[in-house]
C-alpha cells in the first residue's frame, strides 16, 4: 500500500498530497473552470463605467472549459455605434459576446481593437469582419498574426477538441503605430501604444470621459505576468512608468482579471518586474547561472494564478535577457 505524503503547495498554501498530480487549474487554484454554463462566455460582462462594458475572463490558460475566454474582451458604446476591445479567441466568443452587445443596444459595430497579436486577442476577428467592423490592431501585431497564423489555427483546434474546428485569421484593416483618436458618435476613444511591454504590439485603449483606460497586456493582477522570449523587461518597466504617469486616477481595465486602479497594477506589474531585474542582476553580478535563475525565490507571488505555470520561467528569461543588456 501506497504511504501518502503531505506537502505544501506553493501555490495556495492549502496542504496537497503529494500523489496528487492535477494541475492548479484542475485543483480550482485559479478559479471555477467556467462561471457561465451554456454560454462560450467565461463569464456576463458587466458594466464598468457608463460606456465602457466588459467581460472578464478566466485567469487561468486557456482551457476546454473556458473556451479560450482567459483574457478580457470589452466594448465601448457610443451614441452612434459601438466598439470591441478584443475579438476573443474563436469566433463562438465572438457571436457570444455580440449577443450580450445586441441585449444592451442596436448599433452596429463599428471597430474592433486587438490589445495585441495574441490568439486570444485576434483569432475571432473573422467574426466581426463578417458583421462589417473595421478591425484595428498595432503595427507588430499584425506582424504576430503573419509570422504564427499557423501556430494560432493549430493551437484553437487542440483547445477546442476539434481538428476541423473553423478557424479564420484573418489582417487588421488599420495598424496604429503611436496612437488613433475614434468618435463613436459624442465620445472620443484613443488608442495609444505607450511603448514596449508584454508581447509585440501591445496597445491601450482610453475613454476620456469615463476615465477609464483598457490598458490590456500593458498592466497585470490577480494572475501573474507572462515573459515572453520577446518580451523586453526593462523596455516593459519605463513603459509603465508613462502609463502610471498618464493614467494615474484612471480606472484600470488590465487583460486579465477584474477593474481596478493604479495601485493595483502596479504592484501586479512593476513591482514585480523590479524584483525579478533586481534579483537577476544579484546573480549576474555573483557569477550565477541559470539553473540559479530558476530558483529565484518568488514565494511571495506565489497566491498569484499561472504562479506555478510561469514563475521559473519568468525568472530564466529574464536572466537570460539581462546577460546581454
Amino acid at each position: 500500500m501506497k504511504t501518502s505524503v503531505i506537502a505544501l503547495a506553493l501555490l495556495s498554501g492549502a496542504v496537497i498530497a503529494a500523489d496528487d498530480n492535477r494541475t492548479p487549474v484542475e485543483r480550482g487554484e485559479y478559479g471555477p473552470l467556467d462561471q457561465y454554463p451554456g454560454n462560450p462566455l467565461y463569464s456576463a460582462p458587466i458594466q464598468v463605467s457608463e460606456h465602457v462594458y466588459s467581460a472578464i475572463g478566466a485567469t487561468q490558460p486557456a482551457t476546454f472549459e473556458n473556451h479560450g475566454h482567459n483574457n478580457n474582451l470589452s466594448f465601448i458604446i457610443g451614441d452612434a455605434s459601438v466598439m470591441v476591445i478584443n475579438g476573443g479567441s474563436n469566433d463562438e466568443l465572438a457571436a457570444a459576446l455580440h449577443a450580450h452587445i445586441r441585449a444592451l443596444t442596436d448599433l452596429p459595430v463599428d471597430y474592433v481593437v486587438s490589445e495585441n497579436g495574441q490568439r486570444h486577442a485576434v483569432t475571432g476577428n473573422h467574426y466581426w469582419q463578417q458583421q462589417g467592423a473595421t478591425l484595428i490592431g498595432q503595427t507588430d501585431a499584425q506582424h504576430e498574426i503573419e509570422d504564427r497564423a499557423g501556430d494560432y489555427i493549430a493551437t484553437t483546434r487542440r483547445a477546442r477538441q476539434d481538428e476541423n474546428y473553423a478557424v479564420h485569421i484573418v489582417d487588421f484593416d488599420q495598424t496604429v503605430d503611436e496612437a488613433l483618436t475614434v468618435d463613436l458618435g459624442g465620445l472620443a476613444v484613443e488608442l495609444r501604444v505607450f511603448g514596449p511591454a508584454h508581447s509585440p504590439g501591445d496597445m491601450a485603449v482610453i475613454v476620456p470621459a469615463d476615465q477609464v483606460v483598457l490598458a490590456g497586456d500593458l498592466a497585470f493582477h490577480v494572475r501573474m505576468p507572462p515573459i515572453f522570449d520577446e518580451t523586453d523587461s526593462a523596455g516593459w518597466v519605463e513603459t509603465f512608468r508613462d502609463f502610471q504617469a498618464y493614467a494615474a486616477d484612471m480606472v484600470i481595465v488590465p487583460g486579465h482579471g477584474g477593474p481596478t486602479d493604479m495601485a493595483t497594477v502596479t504592484a501586479g506589474t512593476l513591482d514585480y518586474l523590479l524584483y525579478l531585474r533586481e534579483q537577476a542582476q544579484i546573480l549576474l553580478d555573483e557569477g550565477g547561472s541559470l539553473d540559479d535563475a530558476y530558483k529565484i525565490d518568488q514565494r511571495q507571488y506565489a497566491h498569484w494564478h499561472t504562479y506555478a505555470e510561469l514563475a521559473a520561467r519568468n525568472a530564466g528569461r529574464v536572466f537570460t535577457q539581462m546577460e546581454f543588456e
